[in-house]
């Protein structure tokens, strides 16, 4: 969830972001807040867990990288850092369809879904 707010405001490269100020990160920040609550999450996640979603990022990064787009170990580590106590061995990076994509995440998300807790609208008259 941690991009979820691209979906809604498009993906922004980072530059770009620096170039619009602290109103494109406001609304960002809101965004994402907003969609943490939606999903029984606390709106601030913290510094250490935000670090912890950055690393995972530039790890995922990294492999997509060499392993899907192309890049050389060396081109890779110059644009992401190589990735450091960190095994690869118990992640699949086969290609999938879309179709396949979809379906895995639907069925994860629906599970997970399931075990929220109800929610209910702080206004609700029922």
């Amino acid at each position: 969830l941690h991009d979820a707010p691209e979906y809604v405001i498009g993906d922004m490269i980072s530059p770009f972001k620096s170039v619009m100020g602290g109103s494109y990160k406001d609304c960002e920040l809101r965004l994402q807040r907003a969609i943490h609550l939606r999903f029984s999450l606390p709106a601030d996640l913290g510094a250490a867990l935000r670090k912890e979603i950055k690393r995972a990022d530039q790890i995922a990064a990294y492999y997509e990288a060499t392993l899907l787009a192309g890049f050389s170990t060396a081109e890779a580590t110059e644009y992401f850092g190589r990735p450091r106590g960190f095994s690869i061995e118990r992640f699949d990076f086969t290609p999938r369809s879309v179709t396949w994509a979809q379906t895995a995440f639907l069925k994860r998300f629906t599970a997970l879904e399931a075990k929220r807790p109800s929610f209910v609208a702080a206004n609700s008259t029922t």
